[in-house]
């Protein structure tokens, strides 16, 4: 008979475990915390706390999202400003190229206006100089031609006045015609 008293240690046991899980329940500090949760949580519900974080999530959110757009606008602008940069580069660097194009050109055209200038200076200078010459040699040759005269003149009048040497009408007519000889070869 021993198995019946095992039986009945048993069920007095069992009681006394069921006794103990009643009470135990609220004796459980996982039954306290989970309620002590429960109760926070309830509280936060009842005072909005949650909408308020959302609140502040989202307003967070958003702040975010602006800084966002903001930094693609300016990004979009420095793009710009670049691409705007790079084309005013370029026009410059062909303006440059341009500019120095026409200069050579310039240069090219003053070169050769210099040049005809100076060969048409020269060609002037030229035809100066030869007429000077031909002056100088037309004068030179009037000028043997009038000593020429003036010695022809004067041998003539001394042959004359040595061989009409006899009156003073006939003198004076022989004055008269070497100085209208003299005129005449001046």
């Amino acid at each position: 008979m021993a198995a019946p008293k095992a039986d009945a240690q048993h069920s007095e046991v069992g009681v006394a475990d069921s006794h103990y899980e009643k009470a135990s329940l609220f004796a459980d500090p996982t039954f306290w915390a989970t309620i002590a949760v429960f109760s926070f949580l309830a509280i936060l519900v009842w005072k909005k706390i949650p909408g308020t974080i959302a609140k502040s999530l989202d307003d967070r959110a958003q702040k975010i999202q602006d800084e966002l757009d903001n930094a693609r606008i300016l990004r979009e602008k420095a793009q710009a400003a670049l691409a705007e940069a790079e084309r005013s580069q370029a026009q410059a660097e062909e303006d440059a190229k341009a500019i120095i194009e026409a200069a050579k050109v310039e240069a090219k055209a003053f070169a050769e206006t210099s040049r005809t200038e100076l060969k048409e200076r020269m060609a002037r200078r030229e035809k100066l100089a030869e007429e000077r010459i031909s002056r100088a040699e037309a004068d030179a040759t009037q000028a043997v031609r009038n000593t020429a005269a003036d010695a022809a003149s004067t041998a003539a009048a001394e042959i004359l006045r040595t061989s009409t040497a006899k009156g003073p009408a006939k003198k004076s007519l022989f004055e008269n015609s070497i100085e209208d000889i003299k005129k005449a070869l001046s």
